[in-house]
């Protein structure tokens, strides 16, 4: 019996602790994934963004549906932390004229 707690218990040990470095280095690996796809996503918001917003206003004028359209960009740009250009050309085009699509 002491042999068994002397011996077996250090090897059951040894493979918890080896079950728990594998975790933590599949759980730090897939962190770094979101991360990267995260920054990805973000990134084709603002630019998807970036170039609606510099359309509009060259433009003079926004109809509802672009602005509901910028919309559906702009708030999961925002919620992944999205600001500064994005923001401003986002709130620039808010400020634009409406105008109906047929009225151009």
């Amino acid at each position: 019996m002491d042999w068994i707690l002397k011996y077996w218990i250090q090897e059951l040990f040894a493979v918890i602790i080896a079950v728990l470095t594998w975790c933590v280095r599949k759980l730090r690996k897939k962190k770094t994934e979101y991360d990267v796809l995260r920054e990805g996503i973000l990134a084709l918001l603002h630019d998807r963004l970036y170039q609606a917003c510099s359309f509009f206003i060259a433009r003079g004028w926004a109809t509802l549906d672009d602005r509901e359209n910028l919309e559906y960009l702009y708030r999961p740009y925002k919620a992944l932390g999205g600001n500064g250009t994005g923001e401003t050309l986002y709130h620039t085009v808010e400020k634009l004229p409406y105008q109906k699509e047929e009225e151009k």
